[in-house]
C-alpha cells in the first residue's frame, strides 16, 4: 500500500492491487474516500464530513499531476 503523500493527517495512497481509471485512497480517522483524478471525483466516502471531502478535493487537484505520475510509476513497473 504506497503512500503517496501526507497532509493534514489525511494519507493518500494506492492499493497494491489498483486498477484503473487511475485514483486514489484517502484514509484518516477510520474514515476512507476514493476519487478518481481524470477528472477528479468522488466515487465513495466512508465517513468523511462534507468539509473534509471539500479540502481533499482541492489536494488532489493541486497535486494531480504527482498522483498521475506516481500511479504510473508504481503499476507500470
Amino acid at each position: 500500500m504506497p503512500t503517496l503523500f501526507i497532509i493534514f493527517g489525511f494519507r493518500f495512497m494506492f492499493y497494491s492491487n489498483d486498477h484503473t481509471p487511475i485514483h486514489i485512497h484517502v484514509i484518516k480517522d477510520g474514515c476512507e474516500a476514493k476519487y478518481n483524478v481524470e477528472p477528479v471525483e468522488l466515487v465513495f466516502n466512508h465517513g468523511f464530513k462534507r468539509h473534509d471531502l471539500s479540502l481533499i478535493e482541492s489536494i488532489v487537484l493541486e497535486n494531480k499531476e504527482i498522483i498521475i505520475e506516481r500511479w504510473h510509476s508504481y503499476f507500470n513497473k
